[in-house]
């Protein structure tokens, strides 16, 4: 006890860093973070997950997730050709993982709760050497 009494300063500082490293997992907790390429496949595969590309059109036309649906982020609230079943799992997908974060977030304030965005993006899904398919 009376070292902390002495060094409470470094003591201080440990404490005050410790809980800086862990504030972004505990920020990530009930929000559905981002997912892995892996994960994603996994929820594709045993849950039924559906893919939501939230490019721009001629990013998608230019290539995309097989079998995603494109539903652009500035259209996301008013879009007719999202899933009715909320509990459905989505995997939120766009160029770098950024749009998808944002998109994710607002598809779990719209009800969708088990939406999730793919970390890393297409690029992420590419490096994975996972199938992607460009439009005519």
């Amino acid at each position: 006890m009376s070292f902390l009494i002495e060094n409470w300063i470094p003591a201080v500082m440990a404490l005050v860093s410790g809980a800086l490293l862990l504030w972004p997992v505990l920020q990530r907790g009930g929000q559905g973070g981002a997912i892995s390429a892996n994960e994603a496949v996994r929820l594709i595969n045993r849950e039924k997950a559906m893919v939501i590309d939230v490019c721009e059109p001629a990013e998608y036309a230019a290539g995309h997730v097989a079998g995603s649906r494109n539903v652009p982020l500035s259209t996301l609230d008013g879009a007719s050709n999202l899933p009715t079943n909320k509990a459905l799992p989505l995997v939120v997908v766009c160029a770098s993982g950024a749009r998808a974060t944002r998109a994710a977030a607002q598809l779990r304030k719209a009800g969708h709760a088990n939406a999730q965005a793919l970390a890393g993006g297409l690029k992420a899904w590419r490096e994975a050497n996972l199938p992607v398919e460009a439009s005519k």
